[in-house]
């Protein structure tokens, strides 16, 4: 069963809500500010609704995919079907592995495994944004808040760890925003991509 729950995990997690939404409006989001598929570039567009349904969306896909593995094979079959989502959203198959950066799919991914610590991991996430006023920052620190938040909740090892590796990936999909914060180039919220 945890084969069929990391099939349906990936599957679900490479459906790339940001690209189709913007589709809808004539828009290639590829072809736009940084070029990502997710929230912030969607919102690039000037289409907030768009940007809400994406955030939705693909927190979505995350937690669908862990209440999915759960139902089919118990605890570490949600745990592995989660990853796969994430890992399906970062290097979906259709759009040759170039996906999007995760955060919206990991905290959903932990609001289905503990709701609280996903509520706690959102809450940094708009914290850090409305704070620094960049998104990566509150992105790549809802995503250490993540495992943070399960093992101090739960002592739960085992989606501590899982959630510690995905943040750790979310984190080297950030490598660019990395680089742009220390030269100091990187786009804060509002702004379009440099």
């Amino acid at each position: 069963m945890q084969w069929i729950a990391l099939l349906i995990g990936y599957v679900l997690g490479s459906i790339p809500f940001g690209l189709l939404l913007t589709r809808m409006i004539g828009i290639d989001i590829r072809q736009v500010g940084s070029g990502n598929i997710g929230t912030t570039n969607v919102l690039r567009t000037g289409n907030k609704a768009l940007a809400a349904a994406t955030l939705l969306l693909d927190a979505g896909k995350g937690a669908a995919a862990v209440l999915i593995g759960r139902e089919l094979g118990g605890e570490m079959a949600g745990i592995m079907a989660g990853m796969a989502a994430f890992i399906g959203h970062c290097f979906p198959v259709w759009l040759r592995f170039r996906g999007g950066k995760g955060v919206a799919t990991i905290l959903g991914i932990t609001l289905a495994a503990l709701p609280l610590a996903g509520l706690i991991a959102l809450a940094v996430w708009l914290g850090g944004a409305l704070v620094t006023r960049y998104s990566s920052v509150g992105g790549m620190l809802a995503a250490v808040a993540c495992p943070l938040a399960v093992w101090l909740l739960a002592h739960d090892l085992g989606w501590a760890l899982h959630l510690a590796m995905l943040a750790a990936l979310l984190i080297f999909q950030h490598r660019d925003n990395l680089a742009r914060l220390g030269n100091g180039t990187e786009s804060k919220i509002g702004q379009k991509a440099k």
